[in-house]
């Protein structure tokens, strides 16, 4: 099917504060069209070439997530091509079984193909906060207090997510949008963002443009750039700005995927192969200092992120059912360890102690669930009328096969 018709802004309309997109516009190009009306998105997922319709149909988040939920709550209708060849606008008022079910489905039910989504007023600028915490639970009893009034030191927040490096070393990073001009920082260059907030004690400050901050890990893609040289300041001088992105190592990883390249220097090397933990999990957040004590003893990865969320619909999405008016922690960490006994026993060993801290993770990496425990953590019922619906002759991948069977 040709989608080249599918990856444009449609249209902004700044006193409704919303805006009409093809399904494949990146979240780049629709900041690009709205940030000129002093206008963001709800939710801006952290990488430039991620798409409304992919993070509306497998999930989105960033540092808004905690007053603002994530990127499908904010979308007001869409245009979906289902799978049994129709197109059917779904809004909360027509076809809502199917407006419901679509988050999380991965394009099983159908391919969104218009979406309109609200936007928000935004200040040209961020100033940041860089607060350093020397224990998680201190972390995790400032990061929820945030969460609940908004506010830190009686000023309102606007951004909110966190980094830890080691059980004594991790931070939150506040943001606060600002109208007042000054210094701003820029990390496309030589400076790295994530380096930027380590420091001894106390705060550090920091200042962005809205534009820069929204793309803030793009550039090195969070820290993953590191496995690629581009951090080394020799390299990183030749290594063109243009091309310091994620869609550019992305590529590089496919490659690597492809050639198994980094499997043949480990065997070199006279090491075992590495299995890939490339996952974001939603952990209930008085279960978050849990969760990072056991990944830290047991999963040789750091940094790991961390960004709360707090669902703006009091009725929950069938497929992805985090629970209303309950603070999660989206913990992310993007890296490999060497194999184990077992195919993906890391992997599996991180699903086994997420279910048992009633958290959930996003299906885009490797999974393994059974069909009954897949069934009760992603909605099947629900799941199942909507395929049935909308997809009656399986056209489309059901979503166990395509999330669990097809790794």
């Amino acid at each position: 099917m040709d989608t080249s018709g599918l990856t444009h802004v449609i249209a902004v309309d700044p006193a409704a504060r919303t805006a009409d997109v093809a399904g494949m516009c990146t979240y780049e190009d629709l900041v690009v069209a709205t940030l000129p009306h002093g206008l963001a998105p709800l939710v801006v997922p952290q990488l430039k070439t991620i798409t409304l319709g992919g993070a509306v149909t497998g999930l989105g988040i960033e540092s808004t997530s905690f007053r603002n939920g994530l990127p499908h709550e904010s979308v007001l209708e869409m245009d979906i091509l289902t799978g049994a060849g129709d197109i059917v606008t779904a809004s909360p008022r027509e076809h809502a079984d199917l407006f419901r079910a679509f988050p999380n489905s991965y394009g099983t039910l159908g391919y969104a193909v218009r979406l309109r989504i609200e936007l928000e007023p935004v200040e040209p600028f961020v100033a940041l906060t860089h607060l350093r915490f020397h224990a998680l639970a201190d972390l995790v009893v400032a990061m929820e207090d945030i969460v609940e009034t908004g506010r830190l030191d009686g000023v309102p927040v606007d951004h909110l997510d966190g980094v830890v490096f080691s059980a004594d070393e991790s931070y939150l990073c506040v943001g606060v949008q600002t109208a007042t001009s000054g210094p701003v920082s820029d990390y496309t260059r030589q400076q790295i963002f994530y380096r930027s907030i380590q420091h001894d004690d106390g705060a550090t400050h920091d200042r962005l443009t809205i534009h820069d901050y929204l793309w803030r890990w793009d550039t090195d893609w969070f820290w993953c750039s590191k496995a690629f040289g581009a951090q080394h300041p020799v390299i990183r001088r030749l290594w063109p700005r243009r091309l310091r992105r994620s869609s550019s190592y992305w590529k590089l990883m496919k490659l690597e995927r492809r050639f198994d390249v980094g499997d043949r220097l480990e065997e070199l090397r006279g090491r075992p192969p590495r299995e890939r933990v490339i996952q974001d999990v939603e952990v209930p957040i008085e279960r978050c200092v849990e969760f990072l004590d056991w990944f830290l003893a047991n999963v040789p990865i750091e940094p790991i992120w961390l960004c709360p969320l707090r669902l703006r619909d009091d009725d929950g999405w069938p497929l992805y059912p985090l629970r209303p008016k309950r603070t999660y922690v989206n913990v992310g960490f993007w890296s490999t360890v060497p194999v184990g006994s077992t195919e993906g026993e890391t992997n599996r060993r991180i699903e086994r102690r997420v279910s048992e801290l009633d958290g959930h993770k996003s299906l885009y990496s490797d999974s393994y669930y059974s069909p009954e425990e897949f069934d009760r953590l992603y909605g099947g019922d629900a799941y199942g009328a909507a395929k049935a619906r909308y997809d009656p002759d399986s056209r489309l991948l059901d979503l166990y096969a395509k999330a669990v069977q097809r790794r």
